[in-house]
């Protein structure tokens, strides 16, 4: 299985643009994804540990977009003597990518496994090209 990045413009950015530009993605509520093209697949890999993939997830696909939603809200109280001790992580994560033109959204798959979530987009085909011949007319 061969393993290739995908460069979402095609850019092989300098490292300084590239730095900040993954500082500026780090905003709260930000989902942070890998993205790799495995195969004639786009793999988008968010890791979203603590939630419930049937109502606490949100994948579509729409205007040449893929959107991700997710939110969390986990929740823990341990009770002692004289003390409670309560800890919580909860919030909403939204993330959305570009998708190459000619997207079967159709065919767009989601999975769920060991706090992770998977999206496949198989990488739409190039339809060949075909030449078309023009009539020359003369007079």
């Amino acid at each position: 299985m061969a393993l290739t990045r995908w460069e979402r413009f095609g850019l092989d950015w300098p490292g300084q643009w590239r730095r900040w530009i993954e500082r500026e993605t780090e905003a709260p509520g930000w989902l942070r994804v890998e993205e790799v093209q495995e195969n004639g697949t786009l793999v988008v890999r968010a890791e979203i540990p603590g939630i419930d993939p049937d109502k606490d997830v949100e994948v579509s696909v729409s205007d040449g977009m893929l959107h991700i939603s997710a939110k969390r809200e986990e929740r823990s109280e341990q009770k002692g003597k004289g003390a409670v001790r309560s800890e919580f992580r909860y919030g909403e994560f939204t993330r959305e990518l570009t998708l190459p033109a000619g997207v079967d959204k159709d065919a767009v798959q989601a999975d769920y496994k060991d706090g992770i979530l998977e999206v496949r987009v198989p990488w739409p085909t190039e339809p060949e090209p075909t030449a078309t011949k023009i009539p020359v007319s003369h007079h």
